[in-house]
């Protein structure tokens, strides 16, 4: 079938269901053969007909990413499975399962579930589904590990709603980590690169014999030194920037699988899949047949098979596809001077030793492929079912895309080297490490280490920082610390018109509107070159006096 021909189908598809609010019918039923679906009549559901496993692979891309996108939206409901009565957002059963949540139990802001849908949070700027939220929408990580947050002084019951796993009481400050909900703009791609990544610090890995130490770099980017003990012991003490999941050892034979988990702000998950399996049991009570098995009902809402293998294909495939950020450049000579000599700043002062420009994608991997070779347990894993691949450089989607140079190179100018790095005040310490087993005491050791923000298409996603508490990007820059402290002391070193400068250049980096094709744009829209030859000349033949200020 022609890519166009599949495009057809879309709009057919769009026309006689998804438009009017209906669900998406399986391409048999599309088609006119098979069995007639139940009656609709009086039924309140946002997805009228789920995908069976194998259908993912018959559709057409559009039709598939289609269906992925009326996930991401959809507004889940009691009525199919919407809600967890009878168990946590971690799966875990509810610690007092004779009060189940539902009714006006149904919905906790802390704990969760806590939204309808996934575009409830992820709708920003544009109102672009699958984008970062106000701060109204931020999520209390691990704040699902109680059964329904109340803070109520009289519940001694540990993970109910009041005290911890200790049987200390919480509060609102320290029941989750408070993050800011992120955007998954060029998401595909940075799963790319994160799993080419994992691939050449594994195969670094595989080469080291009793007694030696090897350098453990992928892309150009340092992660430290690995050492295999003579006593068949893995050392990885001296391993930096990942975290514990990505460590863990057992002799010589089961090695670290130093994996780069590119999601959740804690380097915690491996891939959008499994993000996605997480997500839409702990936030809707959406529980997938993957993770908690076919034609079971962990959570006691009635209904099994809540989301098909094939539906989480196409929900993952869909936010793999998102357009990537670009940058917006007003063509004001004054400003044009200020965003160049901000960029320069930018990387002397060494902000871009971890804000990594950009990193290659080579040996095709702009094909994207599902599933993540590295996904853990409760996730699709390779080899139990064959890979559905997409090529993100297609322009069949949305734009802007990435393509490959004539090198074969794609370059994903994301501003991130991948790391988790020590960025706070001794002060400013999360009160929980995502990163920990729930029952150990070092959950309650709280956390400093954040993966580097991707700088792609921040500009216009606020709130700034990982907590989604400041408004403005001066105010993230000035609350650099721990590892990143020289270079925001160095930043505070700068003369007034280069730290605007630096911000000006921080202003440019933006989500661009629905339909944008090009990824350097004016302030109307408008392709536009950077940089632009009079600006680097007027830079470079400016006097010293001016440039040295």
């Amino acid at each position: 079938m022609s890519a166009r021909f599949g495009w057809i189908v879309v709009v057919v598809l769009l026309a006689n269901g998804l438009e009017l609010g209906g669900g998406f019918a399986p391409r048999a039923q599309v088609l006119g053969a098979g069995p007639a679906p139940p009656s609709s009549i009086g039924r309140e559901v946002s997805v009228l007909t789920h995908l069976q496993d194998g259908q993912e692979f018959s559709l057409p891309l559009g039709a598939l990413l289609a269906h992925g996108k009326l996930l991401f939206d959809a507004n889940w409901t009691a009525q199919e499975g919407g809600g967890r009565p009878l168990t946590k957002g971690t799966g875990r059963p509810l610690a007092d399962p004779s009060r189940p949540l539902s009714g006006l139990r149904a919905f906790n802001r802390v704990s969760a579930p806590d939204a309808n849908s996934c575009t409830g949070c992820h709708n920003a700027p544009y109102s672009i589904s699958g984008g970062g939220g106000d701060v109204v929408t931020n999520v209390f990580v691990l704040g699902q590990r109680f059964d329904f947050a109340t803070f109520d002084p009289a519940d001694t019951l540990p993970t109910r709603g009041a005290v911890d796993e200790a049987g200390k009481p919480v509060s609102l400050q320290n029941a989750g980590d408070f993050r800011a909900t992120t955007g998954m703009f060029g998401a595909g791609y940075l799963e790319m690169v994160a799993r080419q990544m994992t691939d050449e610090l594994q195969r670094t890995r595989d080469t080291i014999q009793m007694g030696d130490t090897k350098a453990l770099v992928a892309k150009g980017i340092r992660f430290g030194t690995l050492s295999l003990t003579k006593e068949g012991v893995w050392d990885t003490s001296r391993v930096e920037g990942l975290g514990r999941l990505s460590l863990l050892s057992i002799g010589r034979t089961s090695p670290p699988t130093l994996v780069v988990r590119p999601w959740h702000q804690a380097s915690n998950v491996v891939s959008l899949r499994e993000f996605t399996n997480t997500a839409f049991n702990q936030h809707h009570g959406i529980q997938s047949t993957e993770r908690f098995g076919r034609d079971t009902d962990p959570d006691g809402d009635g209904f099994t098979n809540e989301l098909t293998r094939a539906d989480v294909t196409a929900v993952s495939i869909w936010q793999a596809t998102l357009q990537v950020p670009g940058r917006v450049i007003p063509r004001d000579p004054e400003v044009e001077r200020a965003v160049l000599a901000g960029e320069r700043a930018f990387e002397r002062i060494g902000c871009a030793t971890c804000h990594v420009p950009r990193l290659p994608l080579d040996q095709q991997g702009w094909i994207f492929s599902e599933p993540n070779p590295f996904n853990p347990a409760g996730n699709l894993r390779s080899g139990e079912t064959r890979d559905l691949k997409v090529d993100l450089s297609s322009a069949l989607l949305p734009a802007p895309r990435l393509q490959p140079d004539a090198t074969g190179t794609v370059w994903v100018d994301a501003y991130t080297d991948f790391k988790l790095h020590d960025i706070c005040e001794p002060g400013d310490r999360e009160p929980l490490d995502q990163n920990q087993s729930q029952w150990s005491t070092k959950l309650m050791d709280g956390n400093c280490r954040f993966l580097t923000k991707r700088l792609w298409g921040a500009a216009n996603e606020p709130p700034f920082y990982h907590h989604g508490l400041f408004t403005t990007l001066r105010r993230s820059v000035l609350a650099h610390s721990g590892e990143a402290k020289p270079s925001r002391r160095a930043f505070e070193s700068l003369p007034a018109a280069e730290r605007d400068a630096v911000i000006e250049f921080l202003k440019t980096l933006q989500v661009l509107p629905p339909g944008t094709k090009d990824r350097i744009v004016d302030d109307t829209f408008r392709p536009r070159t950077w940089p632009p030859t009079e600006v680097v000349q007027t830079a470079q033949t400016a006097p010293a006096r001016e440039r040295d200020r």
